[in-house]
């Protein structure tokens, strides 16, 4: 019975592939909601795994664009409202 992490897969690649799905995950939810807290959170993900080399770049990088895109929609909303939060 092996009780560690195969030697082939290291376990940090595994955690920084899935903090590219999350961050990509995060950054979709927040273009609906919590947009605020969603889309730095995504940013910070999607950079760290970015930075511990995932295999799953293309995730990060679109967990990036849209943790900006975040960011971006908020700002056009408060503009618009002249409030910190907007809904539909």
């Amino acid at each position: 019975m092996q009780l560690t992490a195969p030697a082939t897969r290291r376990t940090g690649i595994r955690d920084t592939d899935g903090m590219a799905v999350a961050s990509f995950v995060l950054g979709l939810l927040g273009l609906l909601v919590l947009n605020v807290f969603l889309g730095p959170t995504a940013i910070v993900l999607a950079s760290i795994a970015l930075w511990r080399g995932t295999q799953r770049r293309g995730r990060a990088l679109l967990g990036l664009g849209l943790g900006v895109a975040d960011l971006v929609v908020l700002v056009a909303f408060m503009q618009a409202d002249s409030t910190i939060s907007w809904s539909f």
